[in-house]
């Protein structure tokens, strides 16, 4: 989704939480990731691979000059002859520990493997995030969670692009309500000016 999209996405969920709400989990992620510098990973489900959040997070971390924020994603089932930025197994968690942080993406409850290897990570030092639809069991796990519950206006996959969006933002502290009204507007038009040119007919 390129910068024009996510001002448009702002600019229709304006009147809820979840611009807020995702600049702050936003901001979460990178704070535990840029000054430790110890790496980014990044995992769903069986059922669900976060690769396009891979990719979003790929492109902010270069658009942002902050190349802490591309994941590594740890995928469930690895195939012989997978490129090697597709080929990182669960065993990667495994050997997680202090100064890295885990991003785990789970529309539904993982499995007993995923959520010990995520426990033992976080027994490691590492510290884990959480972009869910409300299990009790990877919340608790996370250091910090995004939850998007069933009735929430808008779903995991328009949460996962506002926090990608945010996360390469170089935001100040929270403001004010009139001076934050501003800087978002701000922040719309530098999107609209920054965005590449509409793809011609």
């Amino acid at each position: 989704m390129d910068a024009v999209r996510v001002a448009l996405l702002r600019e229709v969920l304006a009147g809820t939480a979840w611009p807020d709400a995702a600049r702050r989990f936003a901001g979460a992620l990178r704070s535990s990731v840029v000054p430790q510098g110890g790496g980014l990973l990044l995992v769903g489900t069986v059922e669900y691979e976060p690769w396009h959040l891979a990719a979003h997070l790929v492109d902010e971390a270069a658009w942002s000059g902050q190349p802490e924020l591309a994941p590594t994603l740890v995928r469930h089932r690895v195939r012989a002859g997978d490129p090697a930025h597709l080929a990182v197994g669960l065993g990667r968690i495994a050997a997680a520990g202090r100064g890295e942080t885990l991003l785990v993406v789970a529309p539904r409850r993982p499995d007993e493997g995923l959520l010990e290897r995520v426990h033992d990570a976080r027994r490691s030092g590492a510290t884990v995030l959480s972009l869910d639809e409300g299990d009790a069991e990877v919340r608790g796990l996370a250091h910090e969670a995004l939850t998007v519950d069933g009735a929430a206006e808008v779903d995991l996959d328009t949460v996962q692009h506002l926090v990608s969006a945010a996360a390469g933002e170089n935001t100040l502290p929270v403001a004010p309500r009139g001076r934050r009204r501003f800087r978002d507007r701000l922040s719309r038009l530098a999107d609209h000016l920054t965005a590449p040119p509409p793809a011609r007919w």
